[in-house]
């Protein structure tokens, strides 16, 4: 299912609409829109060879493992996203050391580009808040199988990083 799958009728003018490709247009006012990605920023937060994984909240997949992070909101910067993101789900301050990659993830009626960076703690207090009812700490032989993890992507970021732990 994509954003704009069901869009019949403009959402500025309330007259119907036509859809081209991956964008709806308003023949009438001239809006479009388009299915775009949303962006998101996650990190996997590492400390003691140990990776911080946080049990969600709400759904999509309540109650399987997540990795902390939330959408960018415009306009502001995924790093800045990544910060507040972080401090709001784990009560930690962080420090980005490495950005991991780019994932997509269906997510709901929108697919959102996942960029994941690796971090340590810096500071703050740990406790679980905002959409995670519950943080742990996983080593790479600790890690929750694939059916406990919210989002099928999170099965290959976390192999990477098992995989980078297992080779150090």
């Amino acid at each position: 299912m994509g954003f704009l799958d069901g869009w019949r009728f403009c959402p500025r003018c309330g007259a119907d609409g036509e859809h081209r490709g991956s964008s709806f247009t308003c023949s009438t006012c001239g809006y479009e829109a388009w299915a775009n990605p949303a962006p998101g920023s996650q990190a996997l937060v590492e400390r003691d060879g140990k990776v911080l994984l946080g049990r969600r909240r709400n759904n999509p997949s309540a109650g399987l493992w997540d990795i902390p992070g939330g959408f960018v909101d415009e306009p502001e910067h995924p790093l800045d996203a990544l910060h507040r993101e972080l401090r709001e789900e784990t009560g930690l301050e962080i420090e980005p050391t490495e950005f991991l990659g780019i994932w997509m993830q269906a997510y709901s009626a929108r697919n959102v580009l996942c960029l994941t960076w690796l971090a340590r703690p810096v500071g703050g207090e740990e406790r679980a808040g905002d959409d995670l009812v519950e943080l742990r700490w996983f080593g790479p032989d600790e890690l929750p199988e694939p059916a406990e993890l919210a989002f099928e992507t999170f099965v290959e970021i976390l192999s990477l990083w098992r995989g980078r732990h297992e080779h150090a």
